[in-house]
């Protein structure tokens, strides 16, 4: 037995610690921690800690972290060392320092007393040029310093480094996984040649000693011999059957001189099922004799097929050998009867596309004789334009692809025939068939030009319906406008009292056809949008009592708002029109009074949904609905709900366009309209505005009360710029009133003109269209001049000058014709203010 060393020489001839002289040797007054005369007690114990400690520890001390470490911690360190020593941790561990600094921090900053970890993941670089990821057990824990800040000096750092630990680990584990994916796979080895033994497609079987006694038979061996079961006895005693046809003899010979036998074997007799009668079967037969270690024959391997079937079929082959050379002479004739007789034009052409054959029918279609077509390239008989397409089709046919090409093909007349082309290849040549169909081509033209006819006259029809109902209700307005100011001027001119009730008609008049014009736009989609983010809960809640006055005392009104209604980017007062519309309709609905009910919510529309819809995206949307429970629309009115100035109220209540309204409006928003309605069931308008993805606290207030402008001052300077002499003397004289100087233009050349000579304008107020300059071009040039001028544009309809989209571009003022005085000092006041 070996003797054991003596303890204390072994410690004895250890080397002496290296740390504890490096630190005493260093030059600490050039750190942060100055001369180790100025230490205090606290950090001259946990230095004395660090170097007496056999772990690898470190000592991190002060606001930078200053590193002293002891023997142990050295090779964690590596070529760090002696640099690393006295440095700040953030440049002696500068590639991990961001995912070890929350630890000292958190440690520095109370926020937690003590940081351990089982395993931690550092990628170090601690030999030049090399990166090691490491695993360690770390332990980070306060050094208490009454004379530090906060009263935590620095940080004592345990450092052990598991990384072999857990590289020896692993490879026991994959030793381990190794033996495991080994066993498994010898057994799966056995298993796999088990399986292939005994469910192989050939019949196997294996025989031991001079009697021939069967050990093995697999599945396609039983199936052979009628699943008699044989393991256990011998050839004679299991197939008595065969005796006499020589197969016992042949197993006797391979046994006897181990040379293995194969080949063909008429098998006459073979009982394969029970009580069944003997069948003839055709065997290929393998005998390969199984040799011992002694190289003497023990057993003997028996393999084969069944190859009755194929006997038979190979048989039949022959037959039909001896008759194939007759059927191919029949199927030629057959198939030159179809080449000749075929009302298709049939072809052939090479890959270059020159034609190696055409039948009889380029004759009676075409005009053409089949020398006339034969060696010619396929693209002389093509119409120019259809010669790309033909070219492709042929490129395709030549790939592999089956084509079908719609042609023009030229008549020996010089007429062109339409030709509708299929084309398939076989090796170097494609093999075409091409059918007349001149005549359908024309059908197809007529039904075209019918159609076209049929959908002019239905646009004709509605735009008669558009301008005769437009003229009805201008008509009534106007009547009112005319007759109310002619007894108003007659009045006036005798003097007499009470014209203020027939200016109130003009007025009302006036004001129901800017309001059909208005609706017009809206159903064109042609009304400028100024959208805003807006909550389409705090917009009704504001709409309720204006409703309530609206609908009157019959109508009973509620207001479902659902929690967490997403917001949405629309023009508000549109939308509040759009409601208001909706809720006087569905007022009329219910003549006896009855229930209104306005929800809101949030939609997702799908996929599914938006397939049986037109124009419709799918997405998130906000719902506003409209419900009552009146008399309700069949399938046949709610077909035409949409249509301009389809209405089911009598004549002179109402113009038939507040529907259409809506739906323009939403439309134009990007959002979608759906009607539910029965007969005597009521009707629900369902309004689906796109959603707004921002926050909810963005939405613009929906109720916007009325608020008296406050007056001009009286030297404020508006430029009027208008092309209609009427509409410019009475803006002017508009403005005037209010309070402001007013100059005018006629159109925008004229104002550029005068605006020299005018010294100051504070305020553009101009109309969009125009001849020659537009509004927005004469704001362009101006603003050239005066880049803050502030503009106002106005208009009865915007084309594309102001509006995008249907929207209004961001920062443009616009205020619509017709407005009144109070619109106008209210927007002209908005804008300066602004």
């Amino acid at each position: 037995m070996a003797e054991q060393d003596d303890p204390a020489t072994a410690f004895a001839a250890r080397p002496p610690p290296e740390m504890p002289q490096l630190v005493r040797s260093k030059d600490w007054s050039r750190t942060p921690l100055g001369a180790p005369e100025t230490w205090s007690e606290s950090l001259r114990l946990a230095v004395d800690i660090v170097l007496s400690s056999g772990f690898p520890m470190a000592l991190r001390w002060g606001p930078d972290f200053i590193l002293i470490y002891n023997d142990a911690y050295k090779p964690i360190l590596g070529e760090k060392h002696p640099w690393a020593l006295g440095l700040p941790a953030r440049e002696a561990w500068s590639e991990v320092w961001p995912q070890i600094e929350p630890f000292h921090r958190a440690i520095m900053d109370r926020t937690s007393e003590a940081v351990f970890t089982e395993d931690t993941l550092l990628r170090i670089q601690r030999y030049q040029g090399r990166w090691d990821d490491a695993h360690f057990t770390l332990s980070y824990s306060p050094t208490p310093d009454p004379t530090a800040p906060g009263g935590i000096g620095g940080i004592f750092v345990t450092a052990i480094e598991i990384t072999e630990r857990l590289e020896a680990e692993r490879q026991v584990r994959e030793t381990q996984k190794a033996l495991n994916q080994a066993n498994a796979a010898l057994e799966a080895e056995r298993t796999f040649l088990r399986d292939l033994f005994q469910h192989g497609p050939s019949f196997m079987a294996v025989l031991r000693g001079p009697e021939h006694r069967f050990e093995l038979a697999n599945d396609a061996y039983g199936q052979l011999i009628g699943h008699r079961e044989v393991v256990g006895k011998t050839v004679r005693e299991a197939l008595p059957e065969v005796a006499g046809q020589g197969f016992v003899d042949l197993l006797d010979g391979v046994y006897r001189t181990g040379e293995a036998y194969s080949g063909r074997r008429l098998l006459a007799n073979l009982q394969r099922q029970a009580d069944g009668p003997m069948e003839q079967r055709y065997l290929d037969l393998i005998y390969q004799p199984i040799l011992g270690a002694d190289g003497e024959v023990g057993g003997i391997f028996v393999d084969g097929f069944d190859i009755t079937e194929r006997v038979a079929a190979e048989e039949a082959l022959r037959r039909l050998n001896d008759t194939l050379e007759q059927a191919v002479e029949v199927r030629t004739r057959e198939r030159d009867r179809l080449w000749r007789s075929s009302q298709d034009l049939l072809v052939v052409i090479d890959t270059g596309g020159t034609f190696q054959a055409a039948n009889p029918a380029w004759m009676t279609v075409l005009g053409w004789a089949e020398d006339e077509v034969v060696g010619g390239n396929h693209l002389q008989f093509i119409h120019p334009d259809d010669r790309a397409a033909a070219e492709q089709s042929l490129v395709s046919a030549a790939n592999g692809g089956f084509p079908v090409l719609e042609c023009r093909c030229q008549h020996k007349d010089g007429d062109w025939r339409w030709i509708s082309w299929i084309a398939s290849a076989d090796g170097d040549l494609v093999y075409a068939s091409g059918r007349h169909i001149t005549a359908q081509k024309q059908a197809e033209e007529a039904l075209a030009n019918a159609q076209t006819a049929l959908r002019q006259s239905q646009k004709m029809e509605a735009i008669g319906q558009l301008t005769g109902g437009v003229a009805h209700d201008f008509n009534n307005m106007l009547a009112i406008v005319i007759g109310s100011l002619d007894i108003a001027g007659r009045r006036l001119q005798r003097g007499d009292a009470g014209i203020e009730t027939y200016l109130a008609a003009a007025r009302e008049g006036a004001t129901r056809a800017a309001t059909l014009t208005q609706r017009l736009l809206a159903f064109s989609r042609q009304s400028p949008l100024a959208p805003s983010v807006t909550g389409v809960n705090t917009l009704v809640g504001a709409m309720s009592e204006m409703l309530l006055r609206t609908l009157g005392e019959r109508i009973e009104l509620e207001t479902v708002l659902a929690g967490g209604v997403w917001p949405t980017h629309v023009d508000a007062n549109q939308l509040e029109s759009a409601i208001l519309n909706l809720a006087v309709n569905a007022r009329d609905a219910m003549p006896d009074g009855g229930k209104l009910t306005i929800e809101t919510g949030n939609a997702a529309l799908d996929d599914a949904y938006v397939a049986k819809e037109v124009g419709v995206a799918p997405g998130q949307y906000v719902m506003v609905a409209v419900t009552d429970v009146g008399t309700g629309m069949s399938a046949e009115v709610l077909e035409k709900v949409f249509d301009p100035f389809f209405t089911t109220k009598p004549v002179g209540h109402g113009t038939g366009l507040g529907l259409s309204m809506v739906y323009g409006f939403a439309k134009q928003s990007g959002g979608h309209v759906r009607v539910y309605s029965e007969p005597g069931r009521g009707t629900t308008v369902k309004i689906y505005l796109p959603r707004y993805f921002g926050s909810l606290e963005e939405a613009s207030n929906a109720a916007r009360p009325s608020v008296t402008p406050p007056p001009a001052s009286g030297v404020e300077v508006v430029l009027v710029v208008e092309d209609e002499a009427r509409v410019r003397q009475m803006s002017a004289e508009a403005l005037r009133e209010l309070g402001y100087v007013v100059h005018t233009a006629s159109s925008g050349e004229e104002a550029l003109n005068l605006f020299d000579g005018l010294g100051r304008i504070d305020i553009l107020f101009t109309d969009i269209v125009m001849a020659g300059m537009t509004g927005r071009q004469l704001a362009d040039a101006l603003r050239q001049r005066v880049p803050d001028l502030k503009v106002l544009y106005t208009t009865g309809y915007t084309r594309n000058a102001v509006v995008h989209n249907g929207v209004l571009d961001p920062g443009v003022a616009f205020l619509p014709k017709p407005f009144a005085v109070a619109d106008l000092a209210l927007k002209l006041r908005s804008v300066l203010d602004g």
